[in-house]
């Protein structure tokens, strides 16, 4: 991973927010803002919202993220990649990367709803605990985010619902992209809760996922890549971008997964965290460069 000096560092990061906190309120105001899509209507957003849901973990190493400034290294490097057009997190490392000049000319799309942390009994209680739509507005982000997950079995689901609802109804208020991230989940005799990726609990999300709120204009969805997924496609009309998830198996197998996902009109990039962030030859520059090559087809 290359390193890039001219950045400020974790110290001074603390020594603004101490003394001059008002930089971020200013900062946000005097951002450089583009167009959610470009020519080509197409998006790789770079994701870093899991840390604030108690996700640290990336493949076996569980405490992978747990550095702020090497997550926020690897963040400015996968900014500074031509093709990536923005990122995805909650307002702490939103407000990190503003102040290191890594958003100017970038899309910025804030994290909601991140309550349910990982592992804990309420896990399944997706609360919104991050931006709110107003916030969102206020600060000049693109859009907002919202993890759905949808459990038969929970009776919190229906509160997830109704408050996804609403965020979707006052994010279109605002005219920015309502971004949803539909699950159908369970918890299993393990206790831990698992969302079904087989293609019809995929379907029955999206369908869930596509009815919610007073008007659907800003609405995007934000799906795994399954078995059959022209099928799964075929379940809505809404832009889709393809998350990344926890990499498992080679790269060149979830490579050649996102390139033919990104074949089908309703899917229109990527949000990918991990895969980019934490690839296992430890290049973020070059995986980042393979990703955008995918969408934009300007990899190096």
């Amino acid at each position: 991973m290359s390193h890039i000096s001219s950045r400020p560092g974790i110290a001074e990061l603390t020594e603004i927010r101490v003394r001059q906190p008002w930089r971020i309120t200013e900062g946000w105001a005097a951002r450089k803002r583009r167009d959610l899509v470009g020519a080509d209507g197409r998006l790789l957003i770079v994701a870093a919202d899991h840390p604030a849901r108690g996700a640290l973990g990336v493949r076996t190493d569980g405490r992978a993220m747990a550095s702020r400034s090497n997550l926020l290294e690897r963040l400015a490097i996968a900014l500074s990649r031509p093709g990536v057009d923005g990122v995805l997190g909650t307002p702490d490392i939103l407000d990190d990367l503003l102040l290191m000049g890594a958003l100017e000319d970038k899309v910025a799309i804030g994290s909601m709803n991140r309550g349910g942390l990982q592992g804990a009994v309420f896990e399944l209680d997706d609360r919104f605990t991050a931006y709110t739509a107003d916030e969102i507005a206020a600060c000049g982000l693109e859009g907002g985010k919202m993890l759905t997950r949808i459990c038969r079995e929970d009776p919190g689901t229906a509160a997830t619902l109704e408050a996804s609802g609403q965020a979707v109804t006052e994010l279109a208020g605002h005219g920015v992209m309502a971004m949803v991230e539909p699950f159908l989940s369970v918890r299993g005799a393990d206790g831990r809760v698992h969302n079904l990726l087989d293609p019809d609990s995929t379907i029955t999300s999206i369908h869930i996922a596509a009815g919610l709120g007073a008007t659907s204009r800003h609405t995007w969805l934000k799906l795994p890549v399954v078995d059959e997924l022209e099928r799964v496609m075929d379940a809505t009309t809404l832009p889709t971008l393809l998350l990344g998830g926890d990499p498992t198996g080679h790269p060149d197998e979830t490579y050649a997964a996102w390139r033919q996902a990104l074949d089908l009109p309703a899917v229109r990039g990527l949000v990918v965290g991990r895969a980019l962030l934490f690839p296992p030859d430890g290049d973020v520059a070059a995986a980042v460069d393979i990703a955008s090559g995918l969408v934009h087809g300007c990899g190096s």
